[in-house]
């Protein structure tokens, strides 16, 4: 079929990539052209993707700033792969950007800052854009800057501000292909320049001379069209990302246990949404303590459990690290405390903007002496709230610890998600002890979680002794008794283990054996599960299991290994829950494969991988 000017062709998927300098708003402009197309009813994935410098040299590689949005007609579970559409608001961007592009996919670029230094400074041997290296895409060669200036200057901004409204140009194109009305993005200029009401017209306008710019574009011989998600459940939907959802998660924990939330945490990419989430909450009784260190955070969350709080943190690798000493702590007194970590690139300072799964070694033995803790780990955006709802739950009513591992792709990424009923989330009972009951003892256990009670100070006739050094069985006094400190050793391990009678069975995605088991944890699932998936179509004899109950690991998990000829492990780090399969599991042989370039997967290498251990005998 010839294409004609304007032919709207039907899309069932699609991927945009919006690339700029950093300071060039295309993390505002992707959430938009996501919002906008959640509120349209499309499903929505999308991965936001900058880099750690501050102020990077301008119109370098290096200080380029991305945002990936996947729009879609059906139900989809990762960000995509390549872009259908890429934006490139510089030289460098379109460098740094060109391999994330499909061959004939349509680049939109602003010409105006393809001049001959910023060319050489991005490191392009010459012009892309007249050199016919860009032959196999649809380039749209639009004046971005000069025409965003103009625009700005007839609406009385100066040339300084109006520079600084290219990217809402470069959006108002993308609406344009995509066929987008302005409404919601409207509304959010309402709000967002509520005190500079001069700015909200402006930007509305430019936003509309990008559309009809591109109407009258000879290049663009078509535009497109993705449409709402088929047969969705009825309910409330919003794009969330997993930041927001685990702040929302923790909320809904609160509510359900009848235990105040406390949140004692430090700031750190990429988890610092969380506690500035939680800081808007006041109304729903969240306390909110900024610390001056992650050490501080953490402790003064250990305090707020000891009083009865629902007490969490948050934080990152390297703030981990800097709080194992007081999980210790909270393990030893056996208290409830949800820590989420929403995992980065490292060690040390590493790759701070970047995704990556190395944190899992660190979570599971990162203390000194023995101290076990519970591990739940989040596969989406949306799940963030489960598994941290499911964080709080398992730590207050086991009197444990409990550590949520999320990552930044799926803590900063984000997908649509229907808000649930907090009445219809399974019920939370913290194992509070009673005024004056005459068999209170401090470390006395129940027989089915080996949990103490949780005596909250004050309660009369409950007095009992609590602090860091071992204490006696049930009774709580302090003890240096070797036999008693291997007894309370094994108790806490022994309440750990017990948790597996309380969590769901492992899942199976797939037929229960066959020639491949995949197995998955955390923010991988998306990708992981669209390429089995499409194995399976193709005819091949693949399962997954996708892991989120790391610590302990579900009581079926043996049983399901033994089953399958072949098991692989994919993970983006270099091998950490293999490690801990063969440690815990050393009966079978695991392949593994691996990840640790801060992105997350793509479906493609993961089905490469796939087929190829299928095809090794």
């Amino acid at each position: 079929m010839t294409e004609k000017k304007n032919t709207v062709v039907e899309m069932e998927d699609a991927v945009v990539r919006f690339a700029g300098d950093s300071g060039d708003g295309m993390q505002l402009v992707g959430n938009l052209f996501a919002d906008v197309a959640a509120l349209a009813g499309s499903e929505i994935a999308t991965f936001p993707d900058y880099p750690a410098e501050i102020r990077a040299p301008h119109n370098t590689v290096a200080g380029v700033s991305g945002f990936q949005a996947r729009i879609s007609s059906k139900k989809i579970f990762s960000s995509g792969d390549l872009a259908d559409l890429l934006v490139a608001m510089n030289p460098a961007s379109l460098k740094s950007n060109l391999k994330w592009a499909k061959k004939g996919a349509s680049i939109i670029v602003d010409a105006d800052t393809f001049e001959e230094k910023i060319i050489e400074k991005a490191g392009f041997p010459k012009n892309p854009l007249t050199d016919n290296s860009l032959k196999d895409y649809k380039l749209i060669k639009a004046p971005i800057t000069s025409l965003t200036v103009a625009k700005a200057k007839e609406l009385g901004l100066d040339a300084k501000s109006a520079s600084k409204t290219r990217n809402v140009f470069a959006l108002g194109i993308a609406y344009f292909l995509f066929n987008r009305d302005f409404k919601a993005t409207d509304i959010f200029f309402e709000k967002k320049f509520k005190k500079k009401p001069e700015l909200i017209n402006v930007n509305k306008e430019i936003l509309r001379a990008g559309f009809n710019y591109a109407e009258t574009l000879e290049a663009i011989h078509s535009t497109y069209k993705v449409s709402s998600l088929k047969k969705s459940e009825k309910g409330k939907y919003r794009n969330i990302s997993g930041n927001v959802a685990t702040a929302w998660g923790l909320l809904a924990a609160s509510e359900k246990s009848g235990r105040p939330l406390f949140l004692g945490s430090y700031p750190i990419t990429p988890a610092t949404e969380i506690l500035m989430e939680l800081s808007q909450h006041k109304s729903l009784g969240a306390k909110v303590f900024q610390a001056e260190d992650e050490i501080a955070g953490i402790c003064s969350a250990i305090g707020a459990s000891y009083t009865g709080s629902m007490a969490c943190t948050t934080t990152s690798g390297p703030g981990l690290s800097l709080k194992s000493e007081a999980i210790g702590l909270a393990v030893i007194t056996e208290l409830p405390l949800i820590i989420v970590n929403v995992q980065r690139g490292g060690p040390s300072t590493g790759l701070p903007t970047k995704s990556e799964q190395s944190d899992l070694l660190q979570a599971l033995y990162g203390r000194n002496g023995e101290g076990p803790v519970i591990i739940v780990a989040a596969s989406s955006p949306a799940d963030c709230f489960y598994a941290a709802y499911e964080s709080a739950k398992l730590s207050m009513e086991h009197m444990t610890p409990a550590i949520c591992l999320t990552d930044g792709y799926i803590g900063q990424g984000s997908e649509v998600f229907k808000i649930p009923k907090v009445s219809e989330l399974p019920s939370i009972n913290p194992p509070i002890a009673k005024a004056n009951d005459p068999d209170y003892k401090p470390y006395k256990r129940d027989a089915e979680r080996l949990a103490r009670q949780w005596a909250l100070p004050g309660t009369e006739g409950l007095r009992h002794r609590i602090g860091g050094l071992e204490k006696s069985d049930v009774t709580g006094n302090v003890s240096m008794d070797p036999l008693n400190h291997e007894i309370m050793c094994k108790y806490r391990e022994d309440k750990v283990n017990k948790v597996a009678d309380f969590i769901p069975k492992q899942k199976i995605i797939g037929e229960e054996s066959g020639d491949l088991l995949v197995v998955s944890w955390g923010g991988t699932f998306g990708s992981v599960f669209s390429a089995v998936k499409e194995l399976q179509a193709e005819g091949h004899k693949i399962s997954l299991a996708h892991f989120r109950n790391i610590s302990p690991l579900p009581k079926n998990t043996a049983d399901i290994f033994k089953k399958f000829k072949k098991i692989v492990v994919a993970e983006l780090n270099m091998g950490q829950f293999v490690k801990y399969l063969r440690l815990t599991l050393p009966e079978f042989k695991y392949y593994q494969f691996n990840k640790t370039q801060g992105l997350p997967f793509m479906v493609s290498e993961l089905k490469e991988n796939f087929i190829k251990n299928i095809q090794e005998k």
